[in-house]
């Protein structure tokens, strides 16, 4: 049995019947949490400073949020100077991700301006809000009331990576160095390497993870293995095969035996490959590359593409070199595959017109109009169809306000949006979580974000613009209103690709 460290679940002055109360919930027993919490409450009054006791009796009671405030707010008329009863109610409602926890928190600061977790909580809720200044100010509080905090330490460093590189990089460092134990030291190291725009970069600071935060007991640093893997697959196949085997020897997981014992057979085939190219035999390394499986997310997947059209030109198959690249180039327009593709179809007596037309002819095979839907609009009466927008290209995205992913893509999203001001260019985005609504026109307001708002329910026919309950999912629609690009993500390192989706779509019939 779990040891139960009691001392930090119920004041030491608890009766024996609360106890044994406790004791059941902690175990538990869920069956006979709800006729057994008009006594908890009465010890929550007997001990309102409890939180423990607090978090055990929302638990048990099984209020919905409206009950629970009702009830909540009584509490705060009997003990007005309590600041643990609004932070209980506030954390609750918080953890629901509902608009209503924000002026519980503010209470709760109110009545006790040391609490250091409301104010994180306050951060958090301000960013569902749209006020990322405002939740920059509460975190940076939480940071200086909690000094040792790694958490507080952490998020304020990452809350400058989209508006200060220089003061990001100075304090997460500081977090590293400061918190050479926690799991909040290797993951400033593992998003440092991944937000640097070099190369360079992300082998040092990846270098710097593995040494300061072994990856058998940190697992950001595990997690950060595969990007270093797939860096160095790239610049020194032979250190990407040195750590596939150390990462095989250290794991544990027959997950993780299983992804290094491919990582590790992936880097023996580059390394054949590269050899096979170097003696002049292509035909020998093309076929090595195709029993090379990679992963969609890999970063080294553009190389070993690039390596398999390298391999079919030098076996004097140019066209098939150029085929394989215009598949994936019609995907995903990535600069450096499209950059090889006209190079190749030069070779093949290809004008930048013609290279343009085959790329459609493959993009074209594979659309199909978009499904269309009817939905709310946040700013003004009635509803929005797919419809409405024909003429124009949309950029489609599914988000709600809770969602962290969605918000970190959105400035992404914004900076490419902003280069076709005055374009015939819509941008689109449906909140999947209706229960959040009083978030959407503030979040709109506060953020600056300039898409259009609008509101799911869960009863549509989605069809080939189907989310799958999931959010971030990103489509682009053309101006004939067919689905051309979807299911990508937009981030620092590849804003240019959904430029030139966007751009390959309003030139088309220009």
């Amino acid at each position: 049995m779990k040891s139960l460290q009691l001392d930090r679940l119920w004041p030491e002055k608890a009766s024996m019947k609360t106890v044994l109360l406790l004791m059941g919930l902690c175990l538990g027993l869920e069956t006979s949490a709800q006729s057994k919490t008009p006594d908890i409450m009465e010890s929550v009054k007997q001990y309102p400073d409890s939180l423990s006791l607090h978090k055990l009796y929302i638990k048990g009671a099984g209020l919905s949020p409206e009950e629970l405030t009702a009830q909540y707010e009584g509490l705060m008329k009997i003990f007005p100077e309590n600041a643990t009863i609004p932070y209980a109610l506030g954390e609750s409602l918080w953890n629901k991700e509902l608009p209503e926890a924000r002026p519980f928190l503010l209470k709760a600061v109110e009545l006790d301006p040391k609490l250091a977790k409301a104010y994180f909580y306050l951060w958090i809720d301000a960013e569902r809000w749209g006020d990322f200044k405002k939740g920059q100010e509460y975190l940076l509080k939480a940071r200086e009331i909690d000094q040792d905090n790694p958490d507080y330490a952490f998020y304020y460093a990452s809350s400058f990576s989209k508006s200060d590189s220089g003061k990001y990089t100075k304090l997460s460092l500081e977090v590293v160095n400061k918190f050479p134990d926690s799991e909040r030291g290797a993951q400033s190291l593992y998003w440092l390497a991944t937000r640097s725009k070099s190369d360079k970069d992300k082998l040092r600071y990846f270098s710097l993870l593995k040494d300061k935060f072994p990856p058998a007991k940190f697992s950001w640093s595990a997690s950060g293995m595969s990007g270093y893997y797939d860096l160095l697959l790239k610049s020194d196949p032979d250190k990407s095969l040195e750590l596939a085997k150390a990462m095989l020897d250290g794991s544990e997981e027959e997950r993780d035996q299983k992804y290094w014992k491919g990582q590790i057979e992936v880097a023996q085939n580059i390394i054949s490959v590269n050899t096979l190219l170097d003696n002049n035999k292509p035909g020998e390394a093309y076929a090595v590359l195709e029993k090379t499986k990679m992963s969609r997310w890999s970063n080294a997947k553009n190389m070993v593409l690039l390596l398999k059209a390298k391999a079919l030109n030098a076996s004097e198959k140019t066209d098939k070199a150029y085929e394989v690249l215009m598949t994936a180039y019609a995907k995903s327009p990535e600069t450096e595959i499209g950059e090889a593709l006209h190079r190749y179809g030069t070779k093949l007596h290809k004008n930048k017109k013609t290279v343009e037309n085959d790329i459609w002819a493959v993009r074209d095979a594979a659309t199909e109009p978009a499904t269309d839907f009817s939905l709310k609009q946040y700013f003004k009466p009635g509803k929005a169809s797919l419809a409405d927008f024909r003429g124009k290209v949309i950029l489609l995205t599914y988000w709600f306000p809770g969602c962290g992913p969605c918000r970190g893509e959105f400035p992404h999203f914004q900076n490419v949006v902003d280069k076709f001001k005055g374009k015939d260019l819509v941008y689109l985005g449906i909140n999947i979580v209706p229960e959040q609504n009083d978030y959407v026109i503030p979040f709109m307001k506060s953020s600056g974000y300039s898409f259009i708002p609008l509101e799911d329910y869960k009863e549509r026919e989605k069809g080939n613009l189907d989310n799958r309950n999931a959010a971030p999912m990103n489509f682009l629609i053309d101006k004939k209103g067919n689905v051309v690009f979807s299911d990508f993500r937009t981030d620092g390192d590849n804003e240019e690709v959904l430029e030139e989706m966007i751009a390959s779509l309003l030139n088309r019939d220009e």
